[in-house]
Parts: structure tokens; C-alpha cells; sequence
């Protein structure tokens, strides 16, 4: 068990605490058990996860930390490998290049009945000259620095990932 002082061990210290099952007491008498899944370095908060029904994700803040005790030393295989897959983007569907094709023709329509200009670079469509839209097509795949642009583009491919049209997803 760690008792007081948590913001000042360190992040080599706070090691030793990841990927394990804890108990973090934290201010007024609460109390937080999860898998121990990051620590900021800056702030010392850490970030807990909880398997339940759901996925729960709780950040303790690190000036709030009064303990940290260790209840199961190592995660067993799957608990690590759900550990390792909490925030990564769900699995995209495995299309093969005539569907690739299809999707992204698909997509590229869509867009430019929604007057959006747009055309291919590539493997890729290109929107406006300000967006990207990787393989498979989907809203997830869509990077850009405007944050207007890419919300906007994104609901329009969900919008016609919902109506589906008879396409690959």
C-alpha cells in the first residue's frame, strides 16, 4: 500500500502500479477500485478501468490521491488485452478491393450530390483540400485540422452509412 504523498513518487515509482488491479482512497472518504491504466505525469491523476456490463472509465484526479493499494498484482491475459484495446477505434470491416472500390466511389458520390467538392488523390478522397478520407470510407476514417469541416463530413458519411443504400459498410 502507498500512503500519502502520491503526487511526489514519480513517475518511475507510478510504474509499478500499472496494469494492476487497485484501491485509490482519494478526498472526503472516497474510494475507487479499477485496472490502473495510465497515470499523467504532469498532474499524477490516474486513469482507472472497470469491466463490468460495460467499460467504465474513471480519472481520479492526483491532488485528490491519498492511497493507492495494489488488489491483484497481474492482469490475466484477457484483462490485459481488454486493457490494451479500451480506447482503440473499433475493428473496420475487412473489404476486399472491389468493395474498397465500390465503398469509395460510394462515398465520393454522396458527397458530391451533397455539393461537396471532392475528389480522389490516391486511395484516398480528398474534401475541399482540407480533409482526408482513408480506406475503408467510413466517418471514423476522416482526418483534418478544421474541426467544423471534419464534424460536418463525418455526420454526412454517418447519415449515409445509416441509409446504407445496399453498400459495404
Amino acid at each position: 500500500m502507498m500512503q500519502c504523498g502520491w503526487p511526489l513518487m514519480g513517475p518511475l515509482r507510478w510504474l509499478h502500479y500499472l496494469n494492476k488491479e487497485v484501491k485509490v482512497r482519494a478526498g472526503k472518504g472516497e474510494e475507487h477500485r479499477g485496472w490502473l491504466l495510465s497515470v499523467d505525469p504532469v498532474s499524477a491523476s490516474v486513469v482507472l478501468v472497470s469491466f463490468g456490463e460495460a467499460v467504465a472509465v474513471r480519472v481520479v484526479m492526483g491532488h485528490a490521491v491519498e492511497a493507492v493499494e495494489v488488489l491483484r498484482a497481474a492482469a490475466d491475459d484477457e484483462t490485459a488485452k481488454r486493457l490494451r484495446s479500451v480506447f482503440l477505434p473499433p475493428p473496420s470491416p475487412c473489404l476486399d478491393p472491389k468493395e474498397l472500390r465500390q465503398r469509395r466511389d460510394a462515398v465520393r458520390r454522396w458527397l458530391q450530390e451533397n455539393r461537396i467538392p471532392v475528389e480522389e488523390e490516391g486511395e484516398e478522397l480528398k474534401v475541399a483540400g482540407v480533409l482526408t478520407i482513408a480506406a475503408p470510407y467510413s466517418a471514423h476514417d476522416c482526418r483534418s485540422s478544421n474541426q467544423i469541416i471534419l464534424d460536418r463530413i463525418q455526420r454526412l458519411i454517418g447519415i449515409q452509412d445509416c441509409t446504407n443504400q445496399g453498400l459495404p459498410l
